[in-house]
């Protein structure tokens, strides 16, 4: 049965035409032992409104999951232009390496690191405000986090400006134009303000349940990026790209502002009393965050690395192949961006049990979206890189040893996402864990250890598959760190205090995982054998990817594969609304 959220869009309407939902859970309300319920009023004697539904967040996954295609299409069109305007040699190389800082970036300060640390900080700050706290909590958090945190972006952004040479020798000692990298670190630098300040704005707006601004950010920054590299590319050649990435980022702040101010301003207009003391964000959690994040980008940095000593265009191929492949990942992760907020609410009102229930059904479902299109990535390699980048100067050679390294990367997609999905059920605690990055910090062992390994006897597709198997460690080591006994016991105990983490039944988890993978055992080989029938790659990727995607879904749902299920159940619910909402 569909619950309707607790409060529907007023007549009015929103400015920016957002998804909204206002959940006022009052902390004091907890689920039972026996039947996990809330009592239906709170302490406080005020009705207690339901949470956000289930047809809310599948839409919000849905729009969310739209414009995050818009922007990964816009992502694609981005690389298109770089490998159609500059090939895959030293320039692209060199710029490539100075990307490494706008990768960190996005990964640091809008990704993982400040939203894992700031979304429970602004849940725990909207349950505050719902038991009546005096002033309002948000703003007060705002105040008290926002100057201190854009302060160090900026003094980040000099030093890495600064020290841009050593950055340059540092992650590429082989770069053979070190001078042209340097040139585009600098002007990529300026990105840690303009990232930093687009996570805080996204952060904030998610954890109000505002999902559109938040969405359509790389839509804005590859719209820079594109426009950067052919307004400038001729003049300027690859530093024009670093310039869009300059540009990029300030767009992304500045389609989020309007909505953000327009929720400060709101709330702030609907509080009274005397405004308590900011709850300070907690700098060991800042930093619990922040060095996962940094160990888990660290991966780009062995990467690059070690293909900065294999021949030119090595880095290139790699990265190439990371984009394409990312895109499942990516798509797999966006129900976790509506969810997390979800989560860590529930956490923060005591109700450990829905926050499982969450958790578990995000891993099903995000395991057979990856899943699915590992099976398509795989299966249809050599036809998706001739048909997005095989042109100008990426040659036919590019292509195929692309298309090679993207089928080894592939096979780390589920650890990838598996990773994502359990990072989030430490971190929406709102407490500091060193676990996650203590786990991802032995998968950066594995993938150092493995790369410098087979760097010598396989190259690229070596450093590939070192970076599949590291991931997929720190998956594993995530996930025992979830355990929690029998299936139930240790969210009736969590009820009455916040655990590490979310409790999950490793073994359950693990059989529900069993089946989607069989699915794609058998959808890849399908996949491939359906798109290597035709010659041209348009209609041999068509004929992959539906082949793929129908013996996937068809076998998935014969094993009983949850993700299926509950992904069929979301798209229904999402859309049985659409007549009602194209009539108002």
């Amino acid at each position: 049965m569909t619950v309707t959220p607790s409060r529907t869009p007023r007549a009015d309407g929103d400015a920016d035409g957002d998804v909204d939902v206002d959940v006022t859970v009052v902390s004091s309300a907890r689920p039972t032992a026996r039947h996990g319920k809330r009592p239906g009023k709170a302490s406080g004697g005020s009705p207690e409104p339901p949470s956000a539904s289930g047809g809310f967040l599948a839409r919000a996954a849905l729009v969310t999951a739209a414009l995050s295609v818009a922007g990964s299409l816009l992502g694609l069109v981005r690389d298109q232009a770089l490998a159609r305007l500059f090939g895959a040699g030293r320039d692209t190389d060199a710029f490539l390496v100075a990307w490494t800082v706008p990768e960190f970036a996005a990964t640091l300060l809008i990704e993982d690191g400040l939203a894992f640390a700031l979304i429970p900080a602004f849940s725990m700050a909207l349950a505050r405000r719902a038991q009546g706290a005096g002033g309002d909590p948000v703003r007060a958090l705002v105040a008290g986090t926002l100057p201190r945190l854009s302060l160090a972006f900026v003094a980040v952004g000099v030093l890495v400006a600064a020290l841009a040479p050593q950055v340059v020798g540092a992650l590429a000692p082989g770069l053979p134009d070190p001078a042209l990298a340097v040139d585009c670190t600098r002007l990529t630098a300026t990105c840690v303000l303009s990232f930093g300040l687009a996570g805080y704005c996204s952060a904030a707006l998610r954890a109000h349940r505002r999902f559109v601004a938040p969405a359509a950010i790389y839509v804005a920054y590859n719209t820079g990026i594109v426009a950067g590299m052919f307004v400038l590319g001729e003049r300027w050649g690859v530093r024009s790209a670093a310039v869009g990435v300059a540009v990029g980022g300030c767009l992304m702040v500045a389609v989020q502002l309007p909505s953000l101010w327009q929720q400060l301003r709101k709330r702030g207009e609907q509080a009274a009393g005397v405004a308590e003391e900011p709850r300070p964000l907690g700098g060991a959690v800042v930093a619990t965050v922040l060095l996962f994040a940094l160990c888990r980008q660290s991966q780009v940095l062995v990467e690059r690395f070690l293909a900065s000593q294999l021949p030119s265009g090595a880095i290139s191929h790699l990265n190439y192949a990371q984009k394409v492949a990312q895109m499942p990942m990516i798509l797999s992760l966006m129900v976790c961006t509506v969810t997390f907020p979800v989560v860590a609410r529930a956490l923060a009102e005591g109700d450990t049990e829905r926050a499982r229930d969450r958790v578990r059904r995000d891993l099903a479902l995000a395991a057979c979206v990856v899943l699915l299109g590992t099976a398509v990535v795989v299966a249809c390699a050599p036809q998706m890189i001739e048909l997005f980048f095989q042109r100008g100067a990426f040659t036919a050679r590019d292509s195929s040893a692309t298309a090679g390294v993207m089928r080894v990367y592939a096979l780390g997609l589920l650890g990838q996402t598996l990773v994502g999905v359990l990072a989030r059920s430490y971190f929406s605690t709102g407490r500091a864990s060193w676990y996650p990055a203590g786990a991802m910090a032995v998968g950066i062992v594995v993938t150092s250890w493995l790369g410098a390994l087979c760097v010598t006897p396989w190259g690229v597709y070596g450093i590939a598959a070192a970076n599949a198997a590291g991931i997929t460690v720190t998956a594993l080591v995530l996930l025992a760190g979830t355990a929690s006994g029998p299936a139930g016991t240790a969210s009736r105990r969590g009820a009455h205090r916040v655990p590490r983490s979310v409790p999950l039944h490793v073994p359950s988890v693990l059989r529900d995982l069993s089946r989607p993978v069989g699915a794609a055992l058998v959808a890849t080989p399908a996949g491939a054998f359906a798109g290597g029938r035709f010659v041209d790659p348009a209609a041999g990727l068509a004929a992959g990817t539906l082949t793929a995607a129908a013996v996937f879904v068809l076998l998935g749902w014969a094993l009983g594969a949850q993700g299926i299920a509950s992904a069929l159940r979301s798209v229904r619910s999402a859309t049985r609304r659409l007549p009602h909402v194209r009539s108002r």
